[in-house]
């Protein structure tokens, strides 16, 4: 008896586990030598965009990181006050976020974050939004 309702137990709490088990696992792979980002969400590829990574004399970070917050708006207090919108931090001072400066995605022009298109950056935010901070992983390599 104690068997089956141990059976039954266990059963029932599968069906309410999908939830948990399906919520997303969104990761940003940021290459630094071919200037990109690619987006897999659940383990397929949804997006795969130009960046722009620190520039010479400055760097970009490499390793892997969980986003720690976000910020619609942000202005860095660093750079003079310059804009970072839909910004995605990930490390420290560090972020994922929209530029202005177009003509140079896909070439190192940054003072280390990871710049996108806006209309990118702020899609990679909502997903980041959706999918929680513990649930988004930014993982730069070289």
């Amino acid at each position: 008896m104690k068997t089956i309702l141990a059976a039954a137990a266990a059963s029932l709490l599968l069906q309410f586990s999908p939830v948990a088990a399906q919520a997303a696992t969104l990761v940003a792979n940021i290459s630094i030598g071919t200037q990109t980002m690619t987006v897999t969400e659940n383990g397929f590829v949804k997006y795969r965009w130009k960046v722009s990574t620190a520039r010479n004399g400055y760097v970009t970070p490499t390793g892997s990181w969980s986003a720690k917050w976000l910020s619609r708006d942000h202005r860095s207090r660093k750079y003079d006050n310059a804009p970072m919108p839909y910004a995605v931090f990930f490390n420290g001072g560090y972020a994922v976020h929209a530029t202005f400066d177009l003509k140079r995605l896909g070439r190192p022009a940054s003072h280390g974050c990871v710049r996108l298109h806006p209309d990118n950056a702020a899609q990679f935010f909502s997903l980041a939004r959706q999918a929680g901070l513990a649930n988004t992983r930014v993982i730069i390599t070289r």
